[in-house]
């Protein structure tokens, strides 16, 4: 059986896959420059969900450049003062991670589903990560996103069906009209 959702013209499958494969052969590749094979932290796990949404969901919310690059240095922040602040107990460090990230993605607006692995890969991948303290957050995390980015916005606009980010999303459009509707009320105090 196959869904309605997966009919795409194959030239769209094609793209994903160029652009997912580019993203993380170069994050991959970067790592093989500068680390031994055993030191796995500059290609984090999460990475490879963001390249799902970035390459393969193009036009959700939660796959614009401000939800990926936010979503993952906010959770990243999240998980390393998590980790600095807690004692290392696992069924402690873990869930506080995660449930913090999702909170302070939810305030700033960056909710991006893999941040929330961002977080718990601070807390629960070892020694190596933990080591890193907030340069965590600068690399491996906000250079790997850079980079997915920047991977992201070229091949993401190579063909006419394709354009990313997207600029009238559904979300955008209803920030908007509350930010509108705000100003309009603030402007004229005999409407409240």
């Amino acid at each position: 059986m196959v869904y309605r959702e997966t009919l795409v013209d194959p030239w769209e499958h094609f793209w994903s896959f160029i652009g997912a494969f580019v993203g993380i052969f170069i994050i991959a590749y970067i790592q093989s420059l500068h680390l031994p094979s055993i030191e796995n932290v500059f290609l984090i796990g999460s990475f490879g969900a963001s390249s799902v949404l970035v390459y393969g969901a193009i036009q959700s919310p939660l796959a614009q450049p401000r939800n990926l690059i936010g979503g993952h240095v906010v959770s990243a922040i999240a998980g390393v003062t998590v980790a600095q602040l807690l004692p290392d107990i696992i069924w402690l460090t873990a869930p506080s991670a995660v449930a913090l990230s999702i909170v302070c993605m939810q305030y700033t607006r960056t909710l991006h589903p893999p941040g929330g692995a961002t977080a718990l890969i601070a807390v629960s991948s070892g020694t190596k990560i933990a080591s890193l303290g907030y340069w965590y957050v600068l690399s491996p995390v906000l250079s790997g996103c850079t980079i997915l980015l920047l991977v992201a916005l070229i091949f993401n606009n190579i063909t006419k069906n394709r354009h990313y980010p997207v600029k009238k999303s559904r979300l955008r459009r209803s920030r908007r009209q509350h930010l509108k509707n705000r100003f309009a009320k603030a402007s004229n105090p005999s409407r409240i």
